[in-house]
């Protein structure tokens, strides 16, 4: 299963907020054999979600949008994915209905376009907080509050599956352009997907549906590089 993450928001762009939510819906999505294979921050701005959305839509299998739901000015998510599907957005009983029933929110109340998501759109309930999510064909909405994202996330996890893939890390007490040859052979001998992350130390990851094939290539190159310094 191909996934595109798209989150939502200015101050990711200008550097004022850290975007720990494509890093963890990664890791998360990974641990379920999804393929992560775009990760994009876009502005505030509706034609720029309805842009990225169509588009990613029509290439991937599924598209996993953060950010930018609720009823001030500047969340315009739900009218941008609304866009890209050339539909309204609408006030929605069943978000009304839970707001109620879980929430303990009279109707009257709640902010004007709280409830409003695209028509016939899937509601997605936030357990964590207020602003709701939903699914429409392929596209999951989720709120930028980590926590509250991390919560609704869960509630569709099992809908995002694949392959189950395996990995295995080797540190190395060595530079990285020192190991370009021993990289170079552990790809020629075993069917494994090969990355390599500078620091101290190096580290070389590998990682296939194969657990086999990522065992022995760890061990192989485990041989032939300088371990670490123990600590201490």
């Amino acid at each position: 299963m191909r996934v595109a993450l798209v989150t939502v928001g200015d101050e990711l762009l200008a550097g004022d907020t850290v975007n720990t939510n494509a890093a963890w819906l990664g890791s998360r999505l990974a641990e379920r054999g999804a393929t992560v294979e775009r990760v994009t921050v876009i502005p505030d701005r509706l034609a720029e979600i309805a842009r990225v959305v169509n588009e990613y839509r029509a290439e991937y299998d599924a598209v996993v949008v953060t950010g930018g739901l609720g009823p001030t000015h500047d969340d315009v998510t739900m009218d941008g994915v609304a866009a890209a599907f050339g539909r309204d957005v609408v006030k929605s009983e069943d978000v009304l209905d839970w707001l109620e029933e879980h929430g303990g929110y009279a109707r009257e109340d709640l902010t004007e376009g709280t409830a409003e998501i695209p028509a016939g759109a899937r509601m997605l309930p936030n357990r964590a907080g207020v602003a709701p999510g939903c699914v429409i064909d392929s596209v999951y909405v989720l709120p930028g509050v980590p926590d509250e994202m991390k919560t609704m996330f869960e509630d569709v996890a099992d809908e995002f599956e694949g392959a189950r893939r395996y990995t295995a890390t080797v540190e190395a007490d060595e530079p990285e352009s020192a190991m370009l040859d021993r990289i170079r052979d552990v790809r020629e001998r075993f069917d494994v997907k090969v990355g390599s992350y500078p620091g101290d130390p190096v580290r070389i990851k590998f990682e296939s549906t194969d657990e086999a094939a990522v065992d022995a290539a760890a061990a192989w190159l485990s041989e032939r590089v300088d371990p670490p310094e123990p600590d201490g």
